[in-house]
């Protein structure tokens, strides 16, 4: 039985922590996840995703007796004592959307070092949002890297790849997800491979690499002088996070879903309408004004008749 531990805490980490568990080639040592955080208006502190599946009673046996390690910081005193204690006796770490980077001498304890699932088809977006940026610039496909982990964002060799089409209906969260299981689905062959020594890393194409940041809500200003292709894969993209939004009257607008008309453009009397930077119309169908519930374009132009362009 190979020894391993799980580092993941989004949710994009589930499916292949689920996948692990359940398959009786592994044993999970330990699950290192990020602390409690306060969520929402009201600040309620939440468990991270990883936290709340290894606890829930649904989940697979294996994981009943699991500990979980929450770290403010890898240099815990306490954290770094458990980790240089039993890094050494697992076959490999595995790192799925974790949320910070490992010093070099975490990537060393392990015997086979760290495997990391990255949502991008490396060296194409290495960063934090690898999802969103392939949606937004218009790519055909993305897809899942499993890559050994070295010191450098997103920079070491290749184990597998498993590649999945953008569809023009994808949002962030439906690319997401589908990624996401991807993963889950193609990780416990691929790191039984590689501990077994049937997979040799294949080093990245540097001069290929792609990179995109870590977004925030100020990122989802749409910026109307884009063509209106530009705009409809940007609010796809952001969807939910960070989603997207304009101003009016110094209030913001979400822009919660847009459908680019098909030819022949014909604008509909009660529709929302925007004309983009290309000359393009865009319909903004559902919006979300400051403070206000969601709702569709129609219900917010007849509040707001002047608003079309």
């Amino acid at each position: 039985m190979k020894k391993i531990i799980f580092f993941g805490t989004s949710e994009f980490a589930v499916p292949s922590l689920e996948a692990l568990a359940k398959d009786a080639r592994f044993e999970i040592l330990g699950i290192v996840t990020q602390p409690d955080r306060p969520v929402g208006r009201h600040a309620v502190l939440t468990a991270p995703p990883i936290k709340q599946f290894t606890i829930n009673e649904q989940s697979p046996r294996s994981l009943k007796d699991v500990t979980i390690h929450q770290p403010e910081k890898i240099k815990d005193e306490g954290f770094q004592a458990w980790i240089r204690e039993i890094g050494p006796t697992c076959d490999a770490f595995v790192v799925v959307s974790y949320g910070k980077i490992l010093p070099q001498w975490l990537l060393d304890l392990p015997k086979h070092g760290v495997v990391n699932v990255h949502g991008s088809m490396l060296p194409r977006w290495r960063g934090a949002s690898p999802i969103q940026a392939a949606i937004a610039v218009g790519d055909a496909v993305s897809g899942v890297t499993i890559m050994k982990l070295d010191a450098e964002m997103d920079h070491g060799p290749i184990l597998a790849h498993a590649a999945e089409m953008i569809l023009p209906t994808d949002t962030g969260q439906i690319l997401h997800d589908r990624l996401a299981t991807v993963g889950g689905f193609i990780l416990p062959d691929v790191l039984s491979d590689f501990i077994d020594g049937c997979i040799v890393p294949i080093e990245q194409d540097h001069a290929q690499a792609t990179h995109c940041k870590t977004l925030s809500r100020e990122d989802g200003k749409i910026d109307w002088t884009k063509s209106a292709k530009e705009i409809e894969r940007l609010v796809r993209a952001y969807t939910p996070w960070p989603g997207t939004y304009t101003e009016i009257d110094g209030k913001r607008l979400k822009i919660l879903s847009v459908l680019l008309p098909q030819p022949p453009l014909r604008k509909r009397e009660t529709a929302l309408i925007k004309t983009c930077g290309d000359g393009n119309i865009l319909e903004l169908t559902h919006v979300q004004p400051e403070g206000k519930n969601p709702m569709s374009g129609e219900e917010f132009l007849r509040g707001n008749p002047t608003w079309s362009a």
